[in-house]
């Protein structure tokens, strides 16, 4: 069984960075699909971005191109996302999922979640 943990998450003011992590354990990330997502208060989870386990191929949200960026260690068994010129939008609970491919910058067929941190964006 896959666990996944997440961490990174904080307050920052606008135009800041924040990287998060989500470390495996229980087995290797090597062969799954990692995504984020993310869920602003009252709203839908959505796909923030994804990462392919067959060629490393990334996809972002067009909210997110150009800011974040998305990257698998193997050797670490961890997953992170860094995320640049923050905006008070960004805000919400960031999750890690592990499944099987990327639908764009949508994580498909997923096994696994994170817990979940939080990201606040605010002077």
């Amino acid at each position: 069984q896959l666990q996944l943990v997440e961490s990174g998450g904080g307050l920052v003011q606008p135009g800041g960075s924040l990287r998060l992590s989500c470390v495996a354990s229980g087995y290797t990330l090597r062969f799954y699909a990692m995504g984020w997502f993310r869920q602003a208060p009252g709203k839908e989870r959505e796909g923030v971005s994804c990462i392919s386990s067959t060629d490393g191929s990334t996809y972002y949200a067009d909210s997110v191109k150009g800011r974040f960026t998305i990257s698998k260690d193997n050797a670490k068994n961890t997953v992170y996302l860094q995320m640049n010129s923050l905006k008070p939008e960004d805000r919400g609970d960031y999750y890690c999922a592990a499944g099987s491919s990327c639908k764009g910058n949508v994580l498909y067929a997923i096994n696994y979640w994170g817990q979940g941190t939080q990201v606040t964006v605010s002077a």
